[in-house]
């Protein structure tokens, strides 16, 4: 899980969320992304520290804030929504002034929460919408599951004669520009049967 931060976060909630989400196993990452120099050494020095020596024996929390916890101190809002958007959690934490503008700007997570009172266990347990998430950066191109998944999408086109003018002929150079002359002739093909006698550009220029 990600946390994004600002100077207003709370270095106390921030912490107990990391700890909490890392428990679930010995490589589960935990991630807070900052503008506030302080805000982090508080999370890494104090915060966490103290919850982790609090937690049950056992705990994969200790393992995993260990090898996979990561801060990173940014410049400003902007830095820290890009460089979210390229590690692409699938849980992602917002603890930070002007939430619209962040649930504007954020693009890549499995479910985003805003604001310190929606966080990560509320989403495992109990708040929803549904905790079946991408892992891995596979929020770049995909979603959490719902009844999309479970649906065969089908298309079909249809394209009458006068349309063919156009995208026949532009059919043609594209596959010539790609070395796919088969693909071409299929286009060729039509306009010849269609526009007997007229001229198309279909060559590569």
């Amino acid at each position: 899980m990600l946390i994004l931060a600002d100077g207003t976060a709370d270095p106390a909630m921030v912490a107990v969320d990391l700890v909490g989400q890392a428990e679930h196993g010995p490589t589960s990452p935990a991630w807070l992304f900052t503008t506030s120099e302080a805000l982090a050494r508080r999370v890494i020095d104090v915060e966490v520290p103290r919850l982790l020596a609090a937690m049950p024996a056992g705990s994969a929390a200790r393992d995993a804030w260990r090898d996979y916890g990561e801060v990173a101190v940014v410049a400003d809002r902007a830095q820290m929504a890009a460089l979210s958007d390229h590690y692409a959690a699938e849980h992602l934490e917002v603890h930070a002034a002007d939430l619209p503008w962040w649930l504007e700007t954020l693009r890549n997570y499995g479910s985003l929460f805003l604001g310190e009172e929606a966080h990560t266990s509320l989403g495992d347990k109990c708040s929803g919408p549904n905790h079946i998430l991408p892992t891995k950066r596979v929020s770049r191109y995909s979603g959490g599951l719902s009844v999309d998944k479970f649906l065969r999408k089908l298309t079909y086109q249809r394209m009458n004669r006068e349309a063919c003018r156009e995208m026949q002929a532009a059919g043609a150079r594209i596959s010539r520009l790609e070395g796919m002359e088969g693909h071409a002739r299929s286009c060729d093909a039509r306009l010849h049967k269609y526009f007997p006698g007229e001229k198309f550009d279909l060559d590569i220029k």
